[in-house]
């Protein structure tokens, strides 16, 4: 019988390894993350049975519907009529664009799910930028940060606030009231740092700013039929997405009955909607999650969670910013939700110790959340606008996404170390 710890080494270094051949960006990213996953079932350093419960089907099926969804209303031209008239209303001045994408991002992240956000704002960020003739992969990026940071916010924006939510009985008011303000003012100092970051990928030619104004946004409608008959099922899905916690109901079940009821009342061939799923991006999270379930089973993320409750000594300083710290440099590197879900036990022991102080949940949360702006496969939302880029023809790059996510991150941690420190302590 093969050792518990030799199990938990293999399962680390096959994790490792993938990360640091996807780092290279040499290979396409999802063959290496299926070869680590099968690496793991065939070694048998996670069971076929354990692998499969590890995989995360409601992000599967989410993914799956919503690119659906974007498929089928994309053809109508609608994003290209919402892209001009955003860049017409900023007045294609690049500071102003910049600023109105990464709030709407921010705002829907909060009460849609982030990765839905995501899958809604490229393609209209990607018009939008060929109408100003500028780079998109700046403004992907922004939309990508802004949407991690916007999830903070709510109960409902990010998974890991879900999984807190489930093992306590805090409030959608009191996710609100604790995350929002330092959500808002990561929010705005991010998006401000990374304008400057960007800004010289950003100019607007007069050329490019003046022909935009002269567009005639609803020229752009290729098919007016198929919109009224897709755009009010894409606004009742999103309706849906708002409501799906009071109608029992999970995102991706919202997502997948959108799906089917727009490609029942669609005239576009099936094939040509199932064309516009990103299997490749589908696969890649099967197998990311095959591979991180396998280092939550074999006790590497129960043994960092438990390293923080024993370091920190009891002091309640220590242990909120050791929760903080931790969960955001983990959750940037691991998938923030097998993660967080190692970290509730032992947050809830230091709950019981303190009288139920409710200060160590807002601690998880702030770090599991901002946390997946590190890397680029640090969270649904980034995974998903890599796809889509990348089949457009302009990859983020996983080194390019890490040099913006690691200030970003340190930023935000650093913030709400100071948030922790005036409400908290």
């Amino acid at each position: 019988m093969v050792a518990p710890a030799l199990i938990m080494t293999l399962a680390i270094a096959i994790f490792a390894g993938a990360l640091a051949v996807i780092a290279t960006e040499r290979v396409d990213r999802t063959k290496v993350a299926m070869v680590g996953a099968a690496l793991l079932l065939v070694t048998q350093t996670i069971d076929q049975e354990v692998a499969i419960e590890a995989i995360d089907w409601n992000t599967l099926g989410l993914l799956a519907g919503m690119m659906l969804i974007v498929r089928l209303t994309e053809t109508t031209g609608v994003y290209t009529y919402l892209a001009i008239r955003a860049a017409q209303l900023s007045g294609g001045r690049p500071l102003l664009v910049v600023i109105a994408l990464a709030l709407a991002t921010g705002v829907l992240s909060a009460f849609l799910d982030n990765l839905t956000t995501v899958l809604l704002m490229v393609p209209i960020t990607f018009l939008l930028a060929d109408a100003l003739d500028v780079d998109p992969i700046p403004l992907i990026v922004i939309e990508v940060m802004a949407s991690n940071i916007g999830g903070t916010a709510t109960l409902i924006g990010d998974p890991p606030n879900i999984l807190i939510a489930g093992a306590t009985d805090l409030t959608f008011g009191q996710f609100i009231g604790n995350l929002a303000p330092i959500a808002l003012v990561v929010l705005l100092l991010v998006t401000g740092l990374l304008y400057l970051g960007y800004r010289r990928r950003l100019q607007v030619a007069p050329e490019a700013h003046e022909r935009v104004l002269e567009l005639d946004a609803r020229r752009s409608i290729e098919d007016p039929d198929e919109a009224r008959r897709t755009i009010p099922v894409l606004l009742l899905t999103i309706v849906a997405f708002f409501l799906h916690k009071p109608l029992h109901l999970e995102p991706a079940t919202v997502a997948l009955v959108g799906a089917t009821l727009m490609l029942v009342v669609s005239r576009q061939p099936l094939s040509g909607a199932l064309a516009g799923i990103e299997w490749p991006t589908l696969f890649f999270f099967l197998s990311l999650f095959v591979m991180v379930g396998a280092l939550e089973h074999t006790g590497f993320m129960a043994d960092v969670a438990d390293a923080v409750a024993d370091v920190t000594g009891g002091d309640r300083t220590a242990e909120l910013i050791g929760i903080l710290w931790t969960a955001g440099i983990a959750s940037g590197v691991v998938d923030n939700i097998p993660f967080t879900a190692a970290m509730i036990p032992v947050v809830e022991q230091l709950t019981l110790d303190n009288a139920g102080d409710t200060a160590y949940w807002w601690a998880l949360a702030m770090g599991a959340c901002f946390g997946g702006n590190l890397l680029l496969i640090s969270a649904a939302a980034n995974v998903a606008a890599a796809g889509l880029a990348e089949r457009a023809g302009r990859p983020i790059g996983f080194v390019p996404f890490l040099k913006a996510g690691v200030p970003v991150v340190l930023v935000s941690l650093l913030l709400s170390t100071a948030y922790l420190g005036v409400r908290y302590l």
